[in-house]
C-alpha cells in the first residue's frame, strides 16, 4: 500500500475468504486493531486523533439467504463476545437484505416476509439503527431500464453510544457509478445547519379570507410545479409568504380602526 499511497495502510478478510471481498484502508494517523474476521465481516477497533476508541464492523453479506441467516447469528455472537453494547459500535456495508417492504421499489412487495423479520429482529436485539443519512433511499438497482428494480441493501448502522461520541455524524449515499451499489461517505463531525433561518409561518385567520386558497394555489404554481429538493421548497414558501403578507396588509392591517 505504501508504494501506491504513501501514509496509508490496509487489511482485508483474505484469511477467511479467498476473494477477500472486504478491504479496510486507513491513514497512518488512525490506529486500527483487527478484532476478528469471517467470510462476511471484518471487525476492528478504530482510534482517530482527538477522539475515543470505537468499533467498526464492515459487512459484505452473501447472496444466499441461508448464509445471511448465519451472518445474523454471527453478529449476535460478536455483540455478546466483545460486549459491543458497552462501546460505540458502527456497522456498515452491503447487508443484501431489506428490513421493510418500503425499501423495495416494486409496489407489489407490500408485506413482511420471514427474511425481513429475521434481520429486523437481529438489529433490535443489538439495538442498532440507521445513522442519519442523506441521499437516495434505494442504494442498489438492477440497472435494467426495461424492468427496473431498486432496493435499500446498504446501510450504516449505529447504536446510541456512537451519538454520544459523534453527535452530528451523518452518512451520505451518493449516485451509483461503475457499481450497481451507491457508495457511502460518513462524516463523523458533520456540521448541522443552525436554526437561524426563520420558520415558515403566517396568521391563521388568513385562511378564512375568500381569496386565500386561490392566492396560495396560484403562487405555488407560478413558482414551479414540482419540488425536488429543500431549495425549491424554500423558494416556493418564500413566494407564498410574500403574497400572504400582502393579503394581510391589504385586508387586515387597519382592523383596529
Amino acid at each position: 500500500m505504501n508504494k501506491v499511497c504513501r501514509g496509508w495502510n490496509y487489511t482485508s478478510n483474505h484469511l477467511s475468504d479467498e476473494d477477500g471481498r472486504i478491504v479496510v484502508i486507513w491513514k497512518d494517523s488512525v490506529s486500527v486493531n483487527i478484532l476478528c474476521q469471517s467470510r462476511q465481516t471484518l471487525t476492528c477497533e478504530v482510534k482517530i486523533p482527538s477522539s475515543s476508541l470505537f468499533v467498526y464492523t464492515a459487512i459484505y453479506a452473501s447472496n444466499e439467504s441461508t448464509e445471511r441467516a448465519d451472518l445474523w447469528v454471527e453478529l449476535l455472537n460478536l455483540h455478546h463476545t466483545y460486549a459491543l453494547s458497552t462501546v460505540p459500535w458502527m456497522l456498515g456495508g452491503d447487508v443484501n437484505q431489506i428490513i421493510h417492504y418500503d425499501e423495495h421499489s416494486i409496489a407489489s412487495v407490500n408485506s413482511f416476509i420471514a427474511r425481513m423479520v429475521e434481520l429486523k429482529d437481529c438489529l433490535l436485539q443489538m439495538e442498532l439503527f440507521d445513522m442519519r443519512f442523506e441521499g437516495p433511499l434505494f442504494t442498489w438497482s438492477n440497472r435494467q431500464p426495461d424492468d427496473p428494480i431498486a432496493k435499500k441493501l446498504d446501510c450504516l448502522l449505529i447504536h446510541n453510544l456512537v451519538l454520544n461520541l459523534f453527535p452530528n455524524c451523518t452518512s451520505f449515499f451518493l449516485p451509483t457509478f461503475f457499481s450497481d451499489h451507491s457508495p457511502c461517505i460518513t462524516d463523523l463531525s458533520f456540521t448541522i445547519p443552525s436554526s437561524g433561518t426563520r420558520p415558515f409561518k403566517f396568521f391563521n385567520y388568513l385562511t378564512l379570507h375568500p381569496e386565500f386558497h386561490c392566492v396560495v394555489s396560484e403562487t405555488w404554481s407560478c413558482a414551479g410545479s414540482i419540488v425536488s429538493n429543500l431549495t425549491s421548497l424554500f423558494w416556493k414558501q418564500k413566494q407564498i409568504k410574500s403574497v400572504l403578507n400582502s393579503l394581510n396588509k391589504d385586508n387586515f392591517s387597519d382592523i383596529q380602526k
